[in-house]
C-alpha cells in the first residue's frame, strides 16, 4: 500500500547536462513500506503542476539515521526542471513505494541491459548480485553516458556500446546481448527504450533464457485508476505500467502493437 510522505533531499548532482542524481531520507517507505531499486516513487513538483512526476528508484540504501533512496531522472518538461532545482534539504512531497521490481533469485547470474535513463534502474541489481551479473549500458553518445563508475563498483562485469561509436562497442545493445547470451544465465533483466526492450526479448526468446522488461508509459495516477498508462498483453488484456508494472515478463507483452 502506498503512502504519502514527506522526504528530505539529502544529494543532488548532474551526472549529464540533462540527468540527475537525487537522494531522499525516505525512512518508512524503505523500512516499513518494503521500497527497493526499479520500483518509483510519484514526487509532487511544486505548487503548479497539477500531476506527479513518476522517477525510477536506482538505489535504496539502508542508512543512519534514516534510511535514503537514490533516483535519477531527466529533465524534459516544467516538472523536472523545478525538481532538478531542489538543493540538500529541501522537502518533497512523495507517494511510494510504487510499482513491481525486478524480481531476482539470490544465488542467480543475471545478464542486467540498460538503455539511456533506463540504466538506472538497473543499478540496484548489480549491486544486489554483484559478481553474478553482466551489465550491458548503452548510450546514445559518450556525453550522454551515466552511472558507469558506480556500476563498475558493484562487482559486475560493464559491457558499453554506443549509438555513434564514441563509447565502446559501435552498436546497439541488442548484438552484445546477442554476443552475452552464449554463456548461460539465469535471466535476462531489461529497461529502455521500447524497440529495445523488443529486441533484447527476442534475443533472450531464442536463447532460451526467461526475461523481464520495464515498461515506460506516461502516467498520471500512479495507482491504475486513470487508465493513461495501460498496455497490451499478447493474450489481448490490458495492463497498468504504474500498477501492474513496471516490470513484466517479456513473453506478457504484445511487441506488435
Amino acid at each position: 500500500m502506498p503512502v504519502q510522505q514527506q522526504c528530505r533531499v539529502v544529494e543532488m548532482a548532474r551526472l549529464n547536462p540533462s540527468t540527475w542524481w537525487m537522494t531522499l531520507e525516505v525512512g518508512k517507505l524503505a523500512e516499513q513500506q518494503g521500497l527497493r531499486g526499479s520500483q518509483f516513487l510519484h514526487i509532487k513538483c511544486g505548487d503548479h503542476q497539477l500531476l506527479r512526476r513518476p522517477i525510477s528508484v536506482a538505489l535504496v540504501q539502508w542508512d543512519e539515521p534514516q534510511d535514503t533512496a537514490s533516483l535519477v531522472f531527466e529533465v524534459r518538461g516544467e516538472g523536472t526542471q523545478w525538481l532538478s532545482r531542489r538543493t540538500a534539504g529541501d522537502i518533497l512531497d512523495v507517494l511510494g513505494p510504487l510499482g513491481n521490481g525486478f524480481q531476482m533469485e539470490d544465488t542467480g547470474r543475471y545478464l542486467l541491459v540498460g538503455g539511456g535513463i533506463g540504466v538506472p534502474p538497473l543499478l540496484g541489481c548489480a549491486a544486489s548480485g554483484g559478481e553474478r551479473t553482466t551489465s550491458i549500458l548503452g548510450f546514445r553518445s559518450k556525453d550522454r553516458a551515466i552511472l558507469i563508475d558506480r556500476f563498475q563498483e558493484t562487482g559486475s562485469q560493464v559491457l558499453l556500446c554506443s549509438d555513434d561509436g564514441t563509447l565502446g562497442e559501435h552498436c546497439f545493445v541488442d548484438a552484445l546481448v546477442r554476443k552475452a547470451l552464449e554463456q548461460p544465465y539465469d535471466g535476462v533483466l531489461a529497461c529502455g527504450p521500447k524497440p529495445m526492450l523488443k529486441s533484447v526479448a527476442k534475443a533472450a526468446e531464442e536463447a532460451g533464457v526467461p526475461c523481464q522488461v520495464s515498461m515506460e508509459e506516461r502516467m498520471a495516477c500512479g495507482v491504475g485508476a486513470c487508465l493513461g498508462c495501460a498496455v497490451q498483453m499478447a493474450d489481448g488484456t490490458m495492463k497498468h505500467v504504474c500498477k501492474d508494472g513496471p516490470v513484466f515478463a517479456a513473453g506478457e507483452v504484445d511487441w506488435n502493437v
